[in-house]
């Protein structure tokens, strides 16, 4: 999709997925396929729009009942902890932190930091962010570049980007399943 739609797929894929797609676009840039700068603009503008919507969204309907069911989520309860000790540091830094993309604008949200403020450490952060994951994927992609060019099918190298992403979309899931069976 993201080879197909170019720019616009990476717009809409790193607000709502973000990293695997902000890297993806970076593999996708160092083959030339896509502009560089275009990626990273494409994919800071995305994940910066998405979470000024949940933010908004949390600010707004603070009484629906999916604002409320989020919550109650241990990541929500968890954000809120760190907010009130790191207000402008956790909300410059919160898309670093892996499980914390949709939670933590609503958290934010709930706290006394002024729209403004926010709009503004948002915009920073997703700037710093889209160079970041961009430029990973750039790199990552410039290093296994020459053995996927030993590769004759295009199919290996879908089949080798899905395991990469299905295998980080995974891993939070089993490491959690893992401690709470540590933990019993």
């Amino acid at each position: 999709m993201i080879a197909r739609f170019g720019l616009a797929a990476i717009f809409v894929g790193a607000g709502i997925e973000g990293e695997a797609v902000a890297v993806t676009g970076g593999i996708l840039a160092q083959n030339g396929l896509l502009p560089v700068w275009g990626v990273i603009l494409a994919a800071a503008t995305g994940a910066c729009l998405a979470d000024q919507l949940w933010f908004w969204l949390s600010r707004h309907y603070e009484q629906a009942r999916w604002i409320k069911r989020v919550e109650g989520r241990p990541a929500f309860k968890r954000a809120l902890r760190v907010l009130e000790h790191h207000l402008i540091l956790f909300t410059f830094g919160f898309r670093f932190v892996y499980g914390m993309r949709t939670v933590a604008p609503m958290a934010i949200s709930a706290s006394h930091i002024r729209s403004r403020t926010f709009v503004l450490l948002n915009a920073a952060s997703a700037s710093v962010w889209g160079v970041v994951m961009v430029w990973a994927g750039y790199l990552f992609g410039q290093a296994i570049n020459p053995w996927l060019h030993t590769l004759k099918s295009a199919t290996v190298v879908v089949i080798g980007v899905g395991a990469a992403v299905g295998i980080a979309l995974l891993t939070p899931s089993l490491l959690r399943r893992w401690r709470r069976r540590q933990l019993r």
